[in-house]
């Protein structure tokens, strides 16, 4: 497996790790500092392109509302460009997300896959746009 390999599913590892520890520093520093989000499969609301610390501000009050997350990735292909300048990976995700209450069911899962393109930058490969397809 090459390095490249290696280095850009490791940054799609530590998204998941970012968020699952509200270690915000870290999920923060797997983007570009502009970034397109696509999450219209799972809300409805359509893609838009952003500054990285306007989504992971946006992220932080949803997540450090809950009382645990657990997101697992599998399964990564990754498809690097002749130039070796650009990248991009299809990951399975499974996401568990817990928040204990009065109402039911404590747990609400999410299935699909996160489809990234990625640069290589001079602080190594960071996500440009992140696809979520559930």
């Amino acid at each position: 497996m090459s390095d490249d390999h290696h280095e850009i599913t490791r940054r799609l590892y530590e998204y998941a790790l970012g968020i699952d520890t509200r270690d915000w520093r870290l999920y923060r520093s797997i983007f570009t500092d502009e970034v397109r989000m696509d999450f219209s499969s799972y809300s409805g609301s359509p893609a838009a392109t952003m500054t990285a610390d306007a989504w992971g501000a946006g992220c932080m009050p949803l997540f450090e509302g809950l009382d645990a997350t657990q997101h697992s990735m599998t399964n990564p292909m990754v498809d690097i460009d002749p130039g070796g300048e650009t990248a991009r990976c299809r990951m399975y995700m499974q996401a568990e997300h817990f928040l204990a209450n009065p109402e039911g069911d404590a747990g609400f899962a999410l299935g699909g896959y996160y489809d990234d393109a990625l640069v290589r930058s001079t602080a190594g490969w960071r996500v440009s746009e992140d696809t979520l397809k559930v």
